[in-house]
């Protein structure tokens, strides 16, 4: 089986191809947020150097969330329109689950956080059984200190939330606390396909029209509508 998969939901764009478990081609680009007019021309040169058309790809895989709303949208939009085009089924995968396909087999939790702002992050939790992901906590959106509660064990941390909140995870988890290196540190397309596998053996593909973000709480604009008539 082949699968191209997709994530937008962060500044970093990325996308890989896998053929049967083998990695194929991957890109990581993270220079500025521009995903609308630079996506789909990396997908496009990465299929060209692979030699494969679209209508190769058996399987469309995408990030659906959480992130940036609008990077969200472009990932899905992208997926669902090449997805069209040549009539395959997409899978919708999350962002913190395919990060998790970063660390495989380490025996401490996984716990990817993205910076969400105002003291909050999107966050899941995870731990590695075998060879089998298992989720402890479904994704969610929580303030950091709340989220460090949670853990009493070691604990490893990746995603873009890190930089922003390593030094209060350090202070309360001292050395319960264990983060991903650099290169390990954002979503990577060849975990995000990694993930799509998993998630396709379960049934979860579905048609590019029933393809959708996912979104863990409102957007600026709703909140402070919301705020402004006193809701």
């Amino acid at each position: 089986m082949k699968i191209l998969a997709v994530d937008s939901c962060t500044n970093v764009a990325t996308g890989a191809v896998l053929n049967d478990g083998v990695l194929v081609a991957e890109f990581v680009l993270n220079n500025k947020i521009t995903h609308s007019t630079k996506l789909l021309p990396q997908i496009e040169q990465m299929m060209e150097i692979c030699e494969l058309k679209f209508n190769d790809i058996d399987l469309f895989a995408v990030t659906i969330g959480p992130g940036s709303f609008t990077g969200e949208r472009i990932g899905v939009a992208t997926v669902k329109a090449l997805a069209h085009g040549v009539n395959k089924p997409v899978i919708g995968v999350s962002a913190l689950m395919s990060m998790a396909y970063n660390l495989p087999y380490t025996s401490f939790i996984v716990c990817p956080i993205m910076d969400a702002r105002r003291n909050q992050v999107y966050t899941a939790t995870y731990r590695w059984n075998g060879n089998q992901l298992e989720t402890v906590k479904q994704d969610r959106a929580m303030s950091i200190e709340d989220l460090i509660k949670e853990f009493n064990e070691d604990v490893i941390f990746l995603g873009d939330g890190v930089p922003v909140y390593k030094d209060i995870i350090l202070e309360k988890l001292k050395s319960k606390a264990h983060f991903a290196p650099d290169h390990l540190l954002h979503i990577r397309g060849g975990s995000v396909a990694m993930c799509a596998v998993e998630e396709n053996n379960k049934g979860k593909s579905c048609t590019y029209s029933e393809l959708k973000p996912s979104y863990l709480r409102l957007s600026q604009a709703e909140r402070e509508y919301n705020d402004r008539i006193g809701k």
